[in-house]
C-alpha cells in the first residue's frame, strides 16, 4: 500500500450517483417519462443504462419499450423535468464535501469525468460553486466512445500528464468502473442504491462511501485533513 500511496497523484470523480445524487434523480425522471407513456421503469432496464451516456441510455429506453419517440424528444423532456426538481432535490453525496477539502489541503489535483452533457454538468456543479475547484471537466460530449469504453479516463490521464495507474478514479456504477479498470486507473467503486449489486471486477477496492477511510489511506492523506481545511 505504501508504494500505491506514493504513486497516486490525481483523483477523477464521476458525477452522477458518485459526487451528486443525480443518479437517483435520473431514475425519478426516467420513471416519469415512461409513466407519461403508460410504461414502467423496470429494475433490469435501470441497471442496463446506469452510467451510460444520455443518448445511449435514452435509445436503450426507446428500444426496451418500443416507444414511438426519438432520443432528441426524450432528451428535451428530460431536461424540462430536471429543471423542476433540481432546486429542491439536488444533494452532494455523503462524504463528498469532506473529501474535496482533504484533497485540496493535500494539493492533490482533481477532475470530473462524466457521461452527462457539459451544460447539465456545469449546471449541477454551479449550484454548489464547485466547477472552479476542479482542474478540468470531461463530459460525454468530449469523447467518441462513452463508458464502459475507457476513452474518457485515458483522456483524463493525458490531461493530467500522468500514467493512468497514477490516477485514482471514483465510480459508482459497473459501466463506469469497467471504463476506469480498462484505462488502467486505480479504480475505486463506491456503490449505492441500485448499483449495490453491480459487478466491480478489477476495482482496487469497493468503498462504503466517499468517507471510507481506505480511500484516504490509498491517497496518503488523513481523514482529519478536511476539518483542518475548514478551520484554516
Amino acid at each position: 500500500m505504501m508504494e500505491t500511496i506514493r504513486q497516486l497523484r490525481a483523483v477523477v470523480f464521476d458525477l452522477d450517483g458518485l459526487l451528486f445524487n443525480t443518479e437517483e434523480l435520473y431514475q425519478f425522471v426516467g420513471a416519469e417519462l415512461l409513466r407519461r407513456r403508460g410504461k414502467t421503469f423496470e429494475e433490469e432496464l435501470i441497471q442496463k443504462i446506469m452510467g451510460r451516456p444520455q443518448p445511449v441510455a435514452l435509445q436503450m429506453m426507446i428500444d426496451w419499450h418500443g416507444l414511438d419517440t426519438t432520443v432528441e424528444m426524450l432528451a428535451k423532456e428530460t431536461e424540462e423535468v430536471f429543471v423542476e426538481i433540481l432546486d429542491e432535490r439536488l444533494k452532494l453525496m455523503p462524504g463528498a464535501a469532506e473529501l474535496l477539502l482533504a484533497l485540496e489541503a493535500a494539493a492533490i489535483p482533481k477532475a470530473i469525468a462524466t457521461s452527462s452533457g457539459r451544460r447539465f454538468t456545469r449546471n449541477v456543479l454551479g449550484r454548489f460553486h464547485l466547477e472552479p475547484r476542479f482542474e478540468f471537466i470531461l463530459t460525454g460530449e468530449d469523447v467518441t466512445h462513452g463508458k464502459p469504453d475507457p476513452e474518457i479516463y485515458r483522456r483524463a490521464a493525458e490531461r493530467f500528464q500522468i500514467a493512468a495507474d497514477r490516477m485514482m478514479v471514483l465510480e459508482d456504477s459497473e459501466n463506469g468502473c469497467r471504463a476506469a479498470v480498462s484505462a488502467g486507473a486505480f479504480a475505486v467503486a463506491v456503490p449505492n442504491g441500485p448499483s449495490s449489486d453491480h459487478d466491480f471486477s478489477g476495482a482496487m477496492l469497493i468503498a462504503n462511501s466517499l468517507s471510507d477511510e481506505r480511500i484516504y489511506a490509498a491517497l496518503g492523506i488523513p481523514m482529519g485533513q478536511s476539518e483542518a481545511a475548514r478551520s484554516g
